[in-house]
Formats: C-alpha cells, structure tokens, sequence
C-alpha cells in the first residue's frame, strides 16, 4: 500500500463538485473534468489532507460495513497521483 502515513489533499486548482444534472460527483481539474463512480468520490472525498491513508481506508470500511478495501483505495490514489490530481 502506498504510505499509510501519507496525508493524502487535492492538488491545487483542483475540487470535487456534485453535479445534481449528472446526479454524481466530479472531479474539477485545469484541463477538464472526470465524472465518478460513487466509490473514487468517496475516496476523494476523504482525501482533505487530516486523514492518513489508513485512516481513509478504516473510515470507508465502517462506513460501508466491509473490510479489504486498502488494495482498491491505493490504487485510486496511485492514479490520482499519475494524473496529478491528487498530492
């Protein structure tokens, strides 16, 4: 897993929005926009810099009953990282 002790933020220049037209959230970056599936804004919301990695992951899984998410958790952040939009 990517640091758990990583505090994962948005990069600058870069916000989630809801899109009541969509009905989902997206991802406002310079060059564009990314409409997500409920779980990546899920994640991204979480990723306010106070939250460790783990911490996220332990949230998400109380909140959605579940456990063995860190796998799939990382690598949105993994990703979100490549593209820039997360730091």
């Amino acid at each position: 897993m990517t640091n758990i002790n990583w505090h994962p933020h948005l990069a600058p220049g870069t916000r989630l929005q809801f899109e009541p037209a969509q009905d989902s959230w997206v991802l406002l970056y310079p060059e564009g926009m990314v409409k997500l599936n409920p779980s990546a804004s899920a994640i991204l919301q979480r990723c306010n810099g106070k939250l460790t990695a783990s911490a996220i992951v332990a949230e998400l899984e109380a909140a959605f009953a579940t456990t063995g998410i860190a796998p799939q958790v990382d690598d949105l952040l993994r990703e979100g990282v490549r593209r820039g939009w997360v730091v």
